[in-house]
C-alpha cells in the first residue's frame, strides 16, 4: 500500500505546481501571463465600424489574424516590438501621423475657407437679418388684441419688415394686418426696378389703402381666429387697428404710422421719435376732423365723436369720414451711431417715456450677456415672446414688465431691433 501511495504521488509530481495555488512558480507564471492576456485581447479584438474607442486600442502593429504568443517570452517580444524604438513601429506611427495631419489639414483648410467666407459676408448677413426681440402680453385687458409681424429679408434685398398692430373692438383687423400687410408692401416695392428707386411715401400710402380695403367687411375674417365681434356686430364696422411699420434697409429706416402706436430710434444715446401719435386733440388732426364735419369730445380723454381715442386707423368703417387710414411716412438715413429701434403699442407709451425706453434698451444691448440656447428654459420667458438675439429679447421683456409695473391698462407689445453695424460690440 505504501508503494502504491508513493507511486501515485510520484506520478502526480509533474502536475503539482499547477494544482498548488500557493507555489511561487505558479504565481510567477500568472503574473507573466497577464500582459500577454491584454495584448492577446487587443490583437484579436474585432474592429467595429465607426467606433473610435475600439480603433484607438490597436496600438501594436500585429495583424488581426496572427496567432497569439504561446509563452511569456513571446509576449515579451510582442511588447518590445511595440516600443517606439522599433523601426517598423516608427514607420507605422509616421504613416498614421501623416494621415492624421493630412486629414486635419484638409478639415482646417475647409474650416478656414468657411470662416473667411463668413467673415466676408458677415456684414451682409447682419444687415440682411438684423437681430431683434419682441414681446406681447395681454396685460390687464380681458382680450389680447395686439399683433406683431416680423419678416426679415422679406424682399430678398437686405430689407426687413417690422410691424406692431394695436386692435380695438376685436383682434381680427390686427391679425389681418399681421398676415397681409407685409405681402402688400412687398408687392408695391417690387414695382420699382431697384430698392434705391422706391418712392417710399407713395408706396406705404398705397399699401395702407389696400389693407384698409381688405378689412372693410367682416366676410374677410379668418374663421380660425376666435373672433367675438361676429356675435355682436354683424358687419364689424366698429373694429379697427393701428399700424406702425418699419422697413429697415442697409441705408434707410422707413417708418409708416397710422394711429397711436409709435416708433423710436435710439441714436448715440438720444431718443429720436420717428412717428407722431395720431390723437384726436393733436392740433392738425383736430382741424382735419372738424373740417370733415366731425367733433372731438373729451370723454376719458379726447375721442372722435366721443368714441375712438385715435384719429387714424385701419378699419373703423362707421367713422371712416373722420378716421382715415392714410399713414404718415418718415425716411431716416442710417448712421454709425444708430443703436436700436423700438416699436410698441400705446400700452407701453402711455406709461413709459421715449428716453426711458431707450435707456432700458441700451442697457440690455450693452450688457454683453451670453445668448441662451434655443429652446432652453427662460430663453422666451414671457408668453408671446419671439427673438433672434438674447439682448433684444431681454430689452423687449424688460420694457413690457416695466409697463405692467407702472399699471398700464392696455395690451403691451414691444419690438426691439438692433441697428448697430458691428453687433458684437
Amino acid at each position: 500500500m505504501a508503494g502504491i501511495c508513493c507511486g501515485v504521488v510520484a506520478e502526480s509530481e509533474t502536475a503539482a505546481p499547477v494544482v498548488e495555488p500557493s507555489s511561487r512558480a505558479s504565481r510567477r507564471r500568472r503574473l507573466e501571463l497577464r500582459p500577454f492576456k491584454v495584448i492577446a485581447d487587443t490583437a484579436v479584438q474585432p474592429t467595429l465600424e465607426n467606433d473610435r474607442k475600439r480603433q484607438k486600442l490597436d496600438l501594436c502593429p500585429l495583424p488581426l489574424a496572427s496567432p497569439a504568443p504561446n509563452s511569456p517570452r513571446d509576449c515579451e517580444n510582442a511588447v518590445e516590438s511595440c516600443k517606439p524604438s522599433d523601426d517598423k513601429c516608427k514607420e507605422n506611427e509616421q504613416n498614421e501621423n501623416s494621415e492624421k495631419n493630412e486629414y486635419l489639414g484638409t478639415n482646417l483648410s475647409v474650416n478656414a475657407n468657411s470662416v473667411s467666407e463668413s467673415a466676408k459676408s458677415g456684414h451682409d448677413v447682419a444687415e440682411e437679418s438684423p437681430k431683434f426681440g419682441s414681446t406681447s402680453v395681454c396685460g390687464r385687458r380681458r382680450d389680447m388684441e395686439d399683433a406683431v409681424s416680423i419678416r426679415t429679408s422679406f424682399t430678398g434685398q437686405n430689407t426687413s419688415f417690422f410691424g406692431v398692430f394695436d386692435g380695438h373692438g376685436c383682434s381680427h383687423v390686427a391679425m389681418k394686418c399681421k398676415d397681409r400687410l407685409h405681402e402688400i408692401v412687398k408687392e408695391e416695392i417690387e414695382r420699382f426696378e431697384e430698392l434705391n428707386c422706391v418712392e417710399w411715401k407713395e408706396t406705404m400710402e398705397r399699401s395702407y389703402a389696400k389693407m384698409d380695403k381688405e378689412v372693410e367687411w367682416c366676410n374677410n375674417v379668418d374663421k380660425s381666429i376666435n373672433c367675438r365681434c361676429e356675435l355682436q356686430i354683424p358687419q364689424c364696422d366698429a373694429v379697427g387697428s393701428t399700424a406702425v411699420v418699419a422697413v429697415v434697409t442697409p441705408d434707410k429706416i422707413v417708418v409708416s404710422n397710422c394711429g397711436d402706436s409709435r416708433a423710436v430710434l435710439c441714436r448715440n444715446g438720444v431718443a429720436i421719435p420717428l412717428s407722431s401719435d395720431h390723437k384726436p386733440d393733436r392740433p392738425d388732426e383736430l382741424v382735419r376732423i372738424q373740417a370733415a364735419g366731425g367733433r372731438v369730445i373729451y370723454w376719458d380723454g379726447a375721442r372722435v365723436l366721443g368714441v375712438l381715442a385715435m384719429s387714424r386707423a385701419i378699419g373703423d368703417n362707421y367713422l371712416k369720414q373722420y378716421v382715415i387710414s392714410e399713414p404718415e411716412v418718415t425716411v431716416t438715413e442710417r448712421t454709425a451711431g444708430d443703436e436700436c429701434l423700438i416699436l410698441a403699442s400705446d400700452g407701453l407709451w402711455d406709461v413709459v417715456s421715449n428716453d426711458t425706453a431707450c435707456g432700458v434698451a441700451r442697457m440690455c444691448l450693452r450688457s454683453q450677456r451670453p445668448p441662451s440656447p434655443p429652446g432652453s428654459p427662460g430663453s422666451d420667458a414671457v408668453m408671446g415672446s419671439e427673438s433672434s438675439d438674447k439682448a433684444c429679447s431681454d430689452a423687449s421683456i424688460l420694457l413690457t414688465k416695466l409697463a405692467l409695473a407702472r399699471h398700464s391698462t392696455d395690451n403691451v407689445s414691444v419690438v426691439v431691433v438692433d441697428l448697430r453695424r458691428n453687433q458684437e460690440e
